[in-house]
């Protein structure tokens, strides 16, 4: 989820209308393939949904997010979830595994982020993840601009988020120490919940919204207009909402 962003998230929007995100982390997982007793970090633990199969799996798991309302709803679950920033970790030499899903897009600073990760891992640990690639949600990133521009609202530059080609990643990882297993671009087409493109806007673009000045007033009139100009390209004929998903996944090992 989030691992050092400035942008705040509210639980309960995020189980509502962002449930399928650790749904889709299954492939992730598999990629992982957690051992039983293996000591794991997930990075942007988010509110835990992929953390808990983690320990299911009879893994040792810390979890760490930069949002204290997530990081509270782990621990309410009961798991071992601390607040920090995926740009300062703190761990040296612990971890068997670090695992991250649909965080590292949010973060930024790659280079320093994969350095942090190979200070927590054993030699040998593993690195597995996904997150946002290029052109991820270009159409509706396109949109939500174009509409903020036609109101008078300066979004150019304000998009901050981290989608690099898989080749720029692979890069990163080997500049980091790591031995790259796979690291592909993969389309996702991604059916949305029952609320639709307007609760995706509200869920994961409120931040950016609010970053380009608009008024609380002013707000449900943006995401209107955003759906509205999204709607021939990303909704189906019998309503369903298709988001332009394009991820990284990537597997990376220390050598021993």
């Amino acid at each position: 989820m989030t691992t050092g962003t400035a942008t705040r998230w509210d639980p309960s929007l995020y189980a509502t209308h962002a449930s399928f995100v650790p749904a889709l982390g299954a492939a992730v997982l598999d990629l992982l393939a957690p051992q039983p007793g293996e000591r794991v970090l997930d990075l942007g633990c988010g509110d835990g949904v992929l953390t808990q199969k983690l320990i299911d799996a009879g893994c040792d798991v810390v979890g760490v997010d930069a949002d204290p309302a997530m990081v509270a709803a782990a621990q309410a679950k009961d798991i071992d979830a601390r607040l920090g920033d995926a740009r300062a970790l703190d761990f040296a030499g612990e971890f068997d595994a670090v695992f991250t899903n649909a965080a590292l897009h949010w973060v930024g600073q790659p280079d320093v982020v994969t350095a942090g990760v190979k200070r927590a891992l054993k030699p040998g640990g593993r690195y597995v993840g996904e997150f946002g690639g290029h052109a991820n949600i270009a159409a509706i990133r396109t949109a939500l601009i174009a509409v903020l521009a036609r109101h008078g609202f300066p979004a150019a530059g304000a998009e901050t988020s981290y989608y690099p080609t898989a080749e720029a990643f692979r890069a990163v990882l080997e500049r980091g120490g790591f031995v790259v297993d796979s690291c592909a671009i993969i389309p996702r087409p991604t059916p949305l919940p029952k609320s639709g493109m307007a609760g995706w806007l509200e869920t994961f673009r409120g931040g950016f919204i609010d970053a380009a000045g608009v008024p609380d007033a002013f707000k449900d009139q943006i995401i209107t207009e955003t759906v509205a100009l999204l709607a021939p390209a990303l909704q189906a004929a019998d309503g369903q909402w298709i988001a332009d998903y394009v991820r990284i996944r990537f597997s990376a090992h220390l050598p021993e």
